[in-house]
């Protein structure tokens, strides 16, 4: 296994859990249950979410960063361009 294989398994769980710590988070509005004060009742501590907010940052600069690196080509194994056959002339 070499280091382009890890940094992309690194990359996949990046995402992943983007997306697990997104659909986490609590909605930030209020909805209907605003009209009646009854969305106190069920919202989530502060550092709890201060601490998913941090998390699902983390996780972000990781997955980008990753990409960057991954689609610019820093990690490839060649060096050099690929060699292409000359055309073949046919008589």
């Amino acid at each position: 296994m070499n280091i382009v294989n890890v940094i992309e398994s690194i990359w996949c769980l990046s995402a992943f859990g983007l997306t697990a710590m997104v659909l986490l988070h609590s909605p930030k509005g209020d909805g209907i249950g605003g009209i009646g004060g009854q969305a106190q009742l069920f919202s989530s501590t502060k550092s709890a979410e201060s601490n998913l907010n941090r998390i699902t940052w983390g996780l972000f600069l990781v997955f980008i960063t990753l990409t960057i690196i991954l689609s610019a080509g820093w990690l490839s194994t060649a060096s050099v361009a690929p060699v292409v056959a000359p055309p073949v002339v046919g008589n």
